[in-house]
């Protein structure tokens, strides 16, 4: 369980003067914080407004995928934001969630990531993390977006049955990382990153920043699943922060869909 009196300290001391200060809304055991703050946006909360959990018992990924949150073990947490973006922004939002992550788990873990196109958190060839994002637009403008983030922390066992290998903060640190620590430093990071995309700059400073993140968004050899399912080499992002891959047939543009690594 989440230590309240410690994560109200940290709150004053952490995320004072952030846009998530005095925002927190955590629950013991929920269905899907997702589900939590898209209910909350349609409800018009605030901007900036946090809903994390010490358990799931809804837990969901990409494309309806259900997401293993065990109790105590993972950061479970979602973001209600109202970024001032183009409705064309929003692919670059899932990328700049991951830098975020990223940062964070370097910052309180000393680990890297890898980050695996569209939303994955890898630590060498295992899976740590994922991101989910829901969003809804109002013409040509972002009214919310709800950007979910599952991190392994404690975990210390996975389903062999799992697509990817899976592996947690503590397995791979070994040592104990703390919940509370890595739900601030995301936060400050996530805040960063929004803050930037909002300020216009954009889809070249993610998708730099992705590539120098990443082993996977150019010269990777992978099989798209999903509506463009094809095989051929990762060639990069495009200004939209889609997937670029080089095919027998040319350039495909992956819009949707996950990669996995191709023999």
């Amino acid at each position: 369980m989440f230590d309240l009196a410690s994560l109200e300290s940290s709150t004053e001391d952490g995320l004072a003067g952030t846009v998530f200060a005095g925002k927190l809304h955590y629950s013991a055991v929920t269905g899907s914080t997702n589900s939590d703050a898209l209910a909350a946006a349609r409800n018009g909360v605030p901007h900036g407004s946090v809903y994390f959990a010490d358990e799931q018992n809804a837990g969901r990924g990409r494309g309806d995928h259900g997401w293993h949150s065990a109790a105590g073990e993972g950061l479970y947490v979602s973001t209600l934001l109202r970024p001032k973006i183009p409705a064309a922004s929003l692919p670059l939002i899932p990328l700049a969630a991951g830098l975020a992550a990223a940062e964070a788990i370097r910052a309180v873990a000393s680990l890297a990531v890898d980050l695996r196109w569209p939303n994955d958190l890898l630590i060498g060839p295992r899976k740590a993390g994922g991101i989910l994002v829901e969003a809804h637009s109002e013409g040509s403008a972002v009214s919310y977006a709800v950007i979910g983030i599952g991190i392994n922390v404690h975990q210390g066992s996975f389903s062999p049955q799992l697509s990817t290998p899976a592996t947690s903060l503590d397995l791979e640190s070994g040592r104990r990382v703390s919940r509370q620590s890595l739900l601030v430093a995301l936060l400050k990071s996530l805040e960063r990153e929004t803050f930037a995309l909002a300020g216009g700059l954009g889809a070249d400073s993610v998708a730099a920043r992705v590539e120098r993140s990443s082993s996977w968004v150019r010269g990777k050899n992978v099989e798209v699943h999903g509506p463009q399912a094809c095989v051929g080499v990762t060639a990069g992002l495009d200004e939209h922060g889609f997937l670029m891959v080089r095919t027998d047939a040319g350039i495909v543009t992956v819009q949707t869909g996950g990669i996995r690594a191709r023999n």
